[in-house]
């Protein structure tokens, strides 16, 4: 299962958001053997960006793991409003 994760965070947050968010993520990466990324929208609304994190392949108990490293890195005083998850399977094929 893949997850994938956006919210918005004011563009003067977007140095200190990176590197909190990156540091979080290989510090992930390394426990759980996944891979990551770190995206964000190219246009700036409302002073500012859209921001979204990948994880893939995560395990089952992957999403309180993250929460938790969530916390530890101070996301939440960066991110305004909620964190938005989907989660997203791979289809082996089509009926």
């Amino acid at each position: 299962m893949d997850l994938y994760i956006y919210y918005r965070a004011r563009c003067e947050d977007a140095h200190a958001l990176c590197t909190q968010v990156r540091g979080m993520q290989q510090c992930l990466s390394r426990e759980y053997g996944i891979v990551t990324r770190l995206k964000r929208r190219p246009e700036i609304k409302d002073g500012q960006h859209t921001w979204m994190e990948i994880y893939q392949d995560v395990p089952d108990s992957f999403a309180e793991a993250l929460e938790r490293a969530v916390v530890q890195a101070g996301l939440p005083a960066l991110i305004d409003g909620q964190r938005n998850i989907e989660y997203f399977l791979d289809v082996s094929s089509c009926a």
